[in-house]
C-alpha cells in the first residue's frame, strides 16, 4: 500500500473513531466531501492548511495522521522480534521481557 493510502486509511479511522461522516468533518473543515474522500483513499495531495484544519477539527495533533504503519506478515513480525533480541544487552533484554509479561498477563 503506497504511503498517501496508509495516511488516507489512517485520517478515515481518526474521523470514524470520533464519530464524524466526510459530510461532517468536510462541513466544520470548509472543503467539499469528495475532496475529503479523495483524501481519504490517497488520491489527493492536501495542502498544509487543510492538514491543520483536519487536525483542528479532529482535535489532534499535526503528527497523527502521519502515525501509520503498514500492515506486517507475522513472519515480518517474528524477524522484528528476533532482531530485537539478538542485538541487546542484558539490560535492555531485561526489558523487553518485562514489557512482553506486562502485555501477556
Amino acid at each position: 500500500m503506497e504511503i498517501k493510502q496508509l495516511i488516507g486509511n489512517r485520517i478515515k479511522h481518526l474521523r470514524k473513531s470520533r464519530g464524524m461522516s466526510q459530510e461532517d468533518l468536510a462541513e466544520k473543515m470548509g472543503i467539499n466531501p469528495k475532496y475529503l474522500s479523495s483524501i481519504e483513499r490517497g488520491k489527493e495531495n492536501p495542502t498544509l492548511d487543510t492538514f491543520i484544519k483536519l487536525t483542528s477539527t479532529l482535535d489532534i495533533d499535526i503528527s497523527e495522521p502521519f502515525n501509520c504503519t503498514q500492515e506486517q506478515s507475522p513472519k515480518e513480525l517474528k524477524m522484528i522480534v528476533s532482531d530485537l533480541i539478538k542485538g541487546n544487552d542484558k539490560e535492555k533484554l531485561k526489558l523487553l521481557a518485562k514489557i512482553a509479561r506486562a502485555i501477556y498477563i
